[in-house]
């Protein structure tokens, strides 16, 4: 793989959350340009600490990379501070649909475009392209966010990032809480995002069969290491690895507490 068609470097990556909790333990992985890349893994396995990492947010947790290199075109990450990843086309959703429950989803998806400097005229043209990928929130453009379902808040966060225009969309469990239908609607969304605008996405899922019919690879994170990295489509068509590594089998058959 050229240097040119990796977007995101992961290497050897150890982390702690105060200074003895282990989560993470030498993780590595690459996200090409234009790929949707899967994280999976059980609850506790290591998928949040390393999007936090990522982006850098680990120390606002008490955590830290201890040692490990994380390049995101090129840039040492653990050297930029969150706003300037995200500035520079890093940008992520954390896991729980945050909005601003007492602002419109208008409001909110508008508060994503203000980060990057946007014009008035930028605003609106990327407003109308949020509601073309999402309709539901054209319809309640209006309403207050903490009043929209689960889906439709899930969806205003995941707006509101585009809003910033990233390069890279790093999503942490997306599908969580939603109704199937919901989910499906969502992940079709991104598909379509990757497959018309070259969007890049990292999404971490427990819900793996959903994520690996929709990404071009994965990798699985067990114990805080990158235990597994492939084909997403070599994967659905192997029960072996969907047994052992995906939730159906041993592996993943007991919960841990959340990293």
């Amino acid at each position: 793989m050229s240097n040119e068609t990796i977007l995101l470097d992961i290497k050897s990556v150890h982390a702690v959350y105060n200074k003895t909790i282990k989560a993470l333990n030498g993780v590595s992985f690459q996200l090409r340009r234009g790929e949707i890349l899967a994280l999976l893994g059980s609850n506790g396995a290591g998928k949040t600490t390393a999007l936090k990492a990522i982006s850098n947010l680990l120390p606002a947790e008490r955590g830290q990379v201890t040692s490990g290199t994380i390049r995101f075109e090129g840039r040492d990450v653990l050297s930029e501070k969150p706003a300037n990843l995200v500035r520079s086309g890093l940008v992520q959703v954390l896991e729980g649909r945050h909005c601003f429950k007492s602002l419109s989803v208008e409001e909110n998806l508008i508060s994503g475009g203000l980060g990057r400097s946007s014009s008035r005229r930028e605003i609106a043209a990327d407003l109308e392209h949020i509601y073309a990928i999402f309709p539901r929130l054209k319809e309640k453009r209006r309403t207050a966010s903490g009043l929209t379902s689960g889906g439709e808040q899930q969806m205003t966060a995941i707006g509101r990032a585009l809003m910033s225009r990233p390069r890279l969309l790093v999503l942490d469990e997306p599908s969580m809480g939603l109704a199937p239908l919901v989910i499906k609607d969502i992940f079709r969304s991104l598909k379509a995002l990757n497959r018309e605008d070259g969007l890049s996405i990292l999404v971490a899922e427990q819900n793996s069969t959903v994520a690996l019919q929709y990404a071009d690879h994965a990798t699985v994170i067990e114990n805080g290491v990158a235990v597994l990295s492939g084909s997403a489509a070599e994967w659905r068509s192997r029960d072996d690895i969907k047994a052992f590594y995906l939730g159906e089998g041993a592996a993943f058959a007991h919960d841990r507490p959340a990293a």
